[in-house]
């Protein structure tokens, strides 16, 4: 993957939020006040967000089949324009609002805005219409963020050709981490972090990762997160969490850093 950036660099504090679908309608003051306390501690935050729930249920709706495999939602030709319609009409601007009014200036993205990422197929015969991201433009996030305004970004995303593409968005999120240079990456959901065998785990690091994931202790969407988690890590991002809605969870760390 590659990026773009501005030639001078200048410190940052940033902080990328990854919205789960299913916490959408369920984000309450606490959330809303957390993200203000992040700005009024300088921090610079990006909102990554999902769409399942309202997705499943249109494709119900309009009858149409939808899989996930490996937790990434096998997309075909029709349902492709469902999902775009969806994340960009209707759940990205109802989650713009809502931090608009909490008081927060927020303003909805897609991979089409300003080339925001452009993607590949991932893999067509085992996925369909699932982007894999290869170039993030960063000048669009650097501009609203500077001028204190949250770009909030749903996980569509375009080819070259201006074709549109369902990408997973723990993927988006750290993609989008990586390419602003993230301090950290929060992935909010409606799991308190990794659970294995029913034991909450406080800190992690990915060599216990890749081992629950070959005895399936980790499996289905959790996979996704956690790789994404791995792939900052070795980027140079300092932790990656998985949390709940109240901001607890598992913190995800460099063995060496775990004491």
């Amino acid at each position: 993957m590659t990026t773009s950036k501005s030639t001078q660099h200048t410190a940052r504090k940033r902080q990328v939020i990854k919205l789960g679908g299913s916490m959408l309608d369920e984000l309450g003051d606490n959330f809303f006040q957390g993200v203000k306390k992040l700005q009024q501690d300088g921090v610079q935050v990006i909102i990554v967000h999902g769409g399942g729930p309202n997705i499943n249920q249109e494709l119900e709706n309009q009858e149409v089949t939808s899989t996930v495999v490996k937790g990434f939602r096998v997309t075909s030709a029709e349902a492709i324009g469902i999902i775009q319609s969806i994340m960009i009409g209707q759940v990205n601007p109802t989650l713009v609002h809502r931090f608009n009014h909490e008081g927060i200036k927020a303003i909805g993205l897609s991979g089409f805005d300003a080339n925001l990422f452009t993607c590949d197929v991932l893999d067509f015969e085992t996925y369909g219409y699932v982007g894999e991201i290869k170039t993030v433009k960063t000048e669009v996030l650097d501009a609203l963020l500077d001028a204190g305004i949250i770009p909030v970004i749903s996980c569509i995303g375009a080819t070259i050709s201006g074709e549109p593409l369902n990408v997973n968005a723990d993927t988006v999120a750290s993609r989008i981490a990586l390419a602003v240079e993230a301090e950290s990456l929060l992935l909010v959901t409606d799991t308190s972090g990794i659970r294995i065998q029913d034991r909450p785990q406080a800190e992690v690091g990915p060599q216990a990762i890749y081992g629950w994931i070959e005895t399936e202790d980790i499996y289905g969407g959790m996979i996704p997160k956690v790789m994404a988690a791995i792939d900052c890590l070795e980027a140079g991002i300092p932790s990656v969490q998985i949390v709940c809605q109240k901001l607890k969870g598992t913190v995800i760390t460099n063995e060496e850093a775990i004491v």
